[in-house]
């Protein structure tokens, strides 16, 4: 197996952190944008998309700054994180990615992303 490459993306999010974090946080939310629908059990999420089912374990999480998933099926270290920052000076809120993929599909992976968090952001109305 080749090692995947870490990338990170960010997008400015119109949206308080304490919103924002419901998103990406609770099965509802996630449901909302991220995958057809999500499940969880303790600190077990099912994603579903058109009916394929992929689990991931909830690593970490700090209420109102980010979450980590790792997804159980990756035999390495990688993982995906949604971080919420905000400016200090002026307020503005970013969504920060962190994921990994393998070297010739980091492009495709930012494409998800960025398709995704679209449509996190007109489910937030910050489009």
């Amino acid at each position: 197996m080749s090692d995947k490459i870490k990338f990170e993306i960010e997008f400015v999010i119109q949206s308080s952190p304490q919103m924002l974090y419901q998103y990406l946080a609770t099965p509802s939310g996630l449901s909302e944008w991220f995958a057809d629908n999500v499940n969880s059990r303790g600190e077990k999420f099912t994603f579903i998309w058109d009916g394929a089912e992929e689990e991931a374990q909830l690593l970490k999480r700090k209420t109102d700054e980010f979450v980590r998933f790792s997804w159980e099926e990756a035999d390495d270290d990688s993982f995906f994180e949604m971080k919420i920052i905000v400016d200090e000076i002026t307020k503005d809120v970013s969504l920060f990615i962190t994921d990994f993929a393998e070297d010739d599909e980091v492009e495709e992976s930012k494409m998800l992303w960025t398709n995704q968090v679209s449509d996190l952001k007109q489910v937030l109305g910050s489009s």
